[in-house]
């Protein structure tokens, strides 16, 4: 479907008003489980102007990861479609309800159910504009540029996902990269399949492109035939996904050429770029790839340049962007010089405010003022710019999407047949990494389908289940007896194990 800038503003208006109706006050969060649809920032936005906060759940995350959510965010109202893609999240949402004391209404998008909200009816449905105080309610409920604008859930190391929270002015910060940086303006089209309820679509897919008067096409479920098509035909200009997007659309237009002529610019981020990728996209697809560094933290840090060399950006991820800092700090605990390696510590405008209800867990990563930890290890580059090499918390990036191996682990564990387990990063050629389970058993009959049947009896995103095991009938240990994942990585990287 197509919408109007002045039909947003209008649906967005009834969202706040059917929210407000609800009892939504000023800084309450209100949690959104959406596709990337015209809904979600007709919510989001909605969600604003009520001067409540936006808390994204990814489509992927289940009931467990759910109810911790909720329940650490005491939201009384959640928004979720019925169905999607096959999968009943009305029926997760109202299970949800019944467990997590604070909430209270469940709204669902093409769903009558009796015990639930219709967002088509209650929201969409109804002329809120007609009521005459509603302007003076929405005026005084405007937010201030420092107020926080959303939270953001991304997986960690420590057992449990943290919400990063940022304000109006630090997502407006990380999303002045798009006009800044690499000079696109309000008549470049924007394309988004990234999910919007990660940073890169909220941020980039959403705030920026929106504010900037920029036309969007939104995609909910990737398809790279679907998207250079609409490149040829909506006249897309750029877009900012993950490297195995690239490698598809690559070759979805190998097998069909499409006139891409509009399309200038894919950033990349979440996997180094091979050079390969940079030199087909640039003849094949007519595109410059740009690569960037970044977090749910702090958005874009580093980036190479529109004009950079294939040799620049596939070998680098950029230098930093005027209103961000880094720093690479070594074993010794000083500055990392040229060619050196280090931990990679960022600050600026556009740093991430804390994490919601653990500000233990932000201040460890705070250990010097101001600089933010962010647990990567880069080698500093002769040009003052960065290249990742590695990262010292235990984290597997799969297409771009963190999978939290601490908390993998342990719910693995709860299986009767496993005594012990480690999850490696295993490399993959489209989509960066992928997780394998190393497994100690007492069960030689032990396989991965058992691992992924009792993970989805949990109720765990199934882009977390890890998609090989090996058994091993002794884990490699230090004196300590702490696991030496190091050992099982040089085991995996050696020949096929069986």
């Amino acid at each position: 479907s197509r919408h109007t800038y002045g039909e947003l503003e209008l649906l967005s208006r009834r969202c706040a008003a059917a929210l407000i109706d609800l009892g939504v006050e000023q800084g309450e969060t209100i949690s959104v489980q959406l596709p990337n649809t015209w809904e979600f920032p007709a919510i989001a936005l909605g969600i604003m102007r009520a001067g409540a906060i936006v808390n994204t759940l990814v489509p992927i995350f289940r009931s467990r990861e759910l109810e911790f959510i909720l329940e650490r965010t005491k939201s009384r109202i959640l928004i979720a479609p019925n169905l999607y893609r096959g999968f009943d999240y009305g029926s997760m949402a109202l299970q949800l309800r019944e467990i997590v004391p604070t909430l209270e209404h469940v709204v669902l998008l093409g769903s009558e159910r009796a015990d639930s909200v219709s967002f088509d009816e209650r929201f969409i449905g109804c002329g809120w504009e007609e009521d005459p105080n509603l302007i003076s309610e929405l005026s005084q409920r405007l937010p201030s540029s420092d107020d926080l604008v959303a939270i953001q859930f991304t997986s960690g190391t420590t057992g449990e996902p943290k919400g990063v929270l940022h304000s109006y002015n630090t997502v407006f910060s990380g999303a002045q990269v798009i006009d800044k940086i690499y000079g696109l303006d309000p008549n470049d089209v924007c394309f988004m399949a990234s999910t919007l309820a990660h940073q890169t679509g909220f941020c980039y897919g959403m705030v920026k492109p929106l504010s900037m008067g920029m036309k969007v096409v939104y995609q909910d479920v990737w398809d790279a035939d679907q998207m250079l098509d609409a490149v040829e035909t909506e006249q897309i200009v750029w877009t900012v996904s993950a490297t195995a997007f690239a490698m598809d659309m690559v070759a979805a237009q190998r097998r069909r050429n499409r006139d891409l002529s509009s399309f200038k610019y894919f950033i990349c981020g979440g996997a180094a770029i091979p050079p390969k990728v940079v030199e087909e996209a640039a003849e094949v697809l007519g595109t410059e790839l740009i690569a960037v560094w970044g977090m749910t933290e702090n958005m874009v840090v580093t980036t190479t340049r529109p004009g950079d060399s294939v040799e620049l950006v596939s070998n680098s991820d950029g230098t930093p962007i005027e209103w961000m800092e880094i720093r690479l700090m070594t074993e010794k605990g000083s500055l990392a010089s040229a060619g050196e390696e280090g931990s990679l510590q960022t600050r600026g405008s556009s740093q991430a405010l804390g994490y919601f209800h653990r500000e233990d867990l932000y201040a460890a990563a705070n250990p010097d003022e101001d600089w933010f930890d962010t647990g990567d290890v880069a080698r500093l580059r002769p040009d003052g710019g960065i290249r990742i090499v590695g990262r010292t918390k235990d984290i597997i990036i799969r297409g771009g999407e963190n999978i939290p191996v601490s908390e993998i682990e342990s719910l693995i564990l709860r299986h009767s047949l496993v005594d012990e387990v480690a999850i490696i990063g295993v490399p993959d050629e489209r989509l960066g990494e992928r997780a394998c389970a190393v497994v100690s058993s007492s069960s030689p009959e032990l396989n991965l389908a058992d691992l992924s049947d009792f993970l989805e009896e949990l109720g765990t995103a199934k882009q977390f289940w890890p998609e090989q095991m090996v058994l091993m009938s002794e884990m490699p240990r230090t004196p300590s007896g702490k696991i030496q994942k190091f050992k099982l990585r040089e085991y995996l990287d050696g020949p096929a194990p069986t």
